[in-house]
C-alpha cells in the first residue's frame, strides 16, 4: 500500500500541486509548524515516519498531522478563523497555492487561518476526517489566545481537501469540532458512479471500499445541522466533475441551508489561489463579501 500511494503521488504531482504560473515568486517566510497531536494521535494510519517525503510545497505519505498558524493582523482582526485543507488527491498535501497563499489572503480580510497538513488515509478513511475535526477543536481551544470568536470558525478545502472540508461539515461529531461555515473549491464530494473522482476516492479507501454507497459521499450526509457553504468551481473541470459541487449544493438547499454556488466558465482544476486563474478577482470579491456576511448578527447559521 505504501508503494502504491507513493507511486500515485509522484505521477500526479504535476497536475495536483503545481501552480499554473510559469514562474513562482519567492514565498514569504512560513510560520513554524504546530503538531496537531502534541502527544501523538490515538490511532495510526499505518505509515512509518521515515516514509514521509517533503518538498518546499508538498508533503507525501504524512504519518503525523501538523498545522501552520497565520494569525490575523491585530489592526484588522474580525475574530473569524478558517481551517484550510489543501488538496492532493489524498496522496499528498499541496500546501502552497491551496494553503499558505490562501491563508495570507484570509489574513488580509482580517481572518486567522490554520493550514492543516493532514495525515494520508492509507486505507483508513476516518483518519483525515479526525484530523480536520481536531483542527477545528484546536482553534476553539485557543480562541482566547489567538483572538478568535469560537462561534465563527469555518473550514475551507480544495479538491480532495474539499472532500475533507465537506466531510468535516457533515460528519464531525459535536459542536466543538463542527465548522460554523464551509468554503469548497472544486471539491471532490460524491461517490456517485456518474461523477465520482476515482483517484481521490481510491486513495481514500485503499483496497477496502465501503459496501455502503453513501459512506463518505458527502451530499448523502447533509443534515439540518450542516453549516452554510460557499462553493466555487470551473465549468470546464474535467478532473473533478462539476456535478460534485452541484449535488452538494442541491443537498444543502433540500435541507434549507444557505449556500452560494459559483460556476466559472474557465479555469479547469487546481487553480487554488494562483494569480493566473482568470476569474480570481470575481472569486475573491464574492468570497470576501460572503465572509463579511458571516459576521453579521442576522447572518444565517
Amino acid at each position: 500500500m505504501k508503494n502504491t500511494l507513493l507511486r500515485i503521488a509522484l505521477t500526479t504531482i504535476g497536475l495536483l500541486c503545481a501552480p499554473t504560473t510559469a514562474v513562482r515568486a519567492q514565498s514569504p517566510a512560513r510560520p513554524d509548524s504546530i503538531p496537531l497531536y502534541p502527544f501523538g494521535a490515538t490511532e495510526s494510519n499505518g505509515l512509518p515516519a521515515e516514509g514521509v517525503r517533503r518538498t518546499q510545497d508538498v508533503v507525501f505519505m504524512a504519518a503525523e498531522a501538523d498545522c501552520l498558524l497565520f494569525a490575523a493582523p491585530a489592526d484588522k482582526a474580525t475574530g473569524q478563523a478558517v481551517v484550510v485543507c489543501p488538496g492532493g488527491g489524498y496522496a499528498a498535501v499541496c500546501f502552497d497555492h491551496e494553503g499558505t497563499r490562501v491563508a495570507r489572503w484570509l489574513n488580509g480580510q482580517g481572518i486567522t487561518a490554520l493550514v492543516l497538513r493532514y495525515r494520508m488515509p492509507n486505507g483508513h478513511p476516518d483518519i483525515p476526517i479526525k484530523d480536520a475535526c481536531a483542527a477545528l477543536s484546536m482553534v476553539r481551544k485557543h480562541a482566547e489566545e489567538w483572538h478568535v470568536d469560537p462561534t465563527n470558525v469555518g473550514i475551507m478545502g480544495f479538491s480532495a481537501g474539499g472532500h475533507l472540508a465537506a466531510a468535516a461539515s457533515t460528519l464531525c461529531p459535536d459542536q466543538a469540532s463542527r465548522p460554523d461555515f464551509t468554503i469548497l473549491c472544486y471539491a471532490a464530494i460524491s461517490r456517485d458512479e456518474a461523477i465520482v473522482d476515482r483517484e481521490t476516492m481510491g486513495n481514500l479507501f485503499g483496497g477496502d471500499t465501503p459496501a455502503d454507497p453513501t459512506a463518505y459521499s458527502c451530499e448523502k450526509q447533509v443534515s439540518p445541522r450542516t453549516p452554510p457553504a460557499f462553493i466555487a468551481l470551473s465549468d470546464d473541470d474535467d478532473n473533478v466533475l462539476p456535478g460534485n459541487s452541484i449535488v452538494y449544493y442541491k443537498a444543502l438547499k433540500r435541507h434549507g441551508i444557505p449556500a452560494e454556488l459559483h460556476i466559472y466558465p474557465h479555469g479547469g482544476h487546481g487553480w487554488g489561489w494562483d494569480e493566473s486563474f482568470v476569474h480570481r478577482d470575481e472569486l475573491t470579491a464574492s468570497l470576501a463579501r460572503w465572509l463579511r456576511e458571516r459576521k453579521r448578527p442576522d447572518a444565517a447559521k
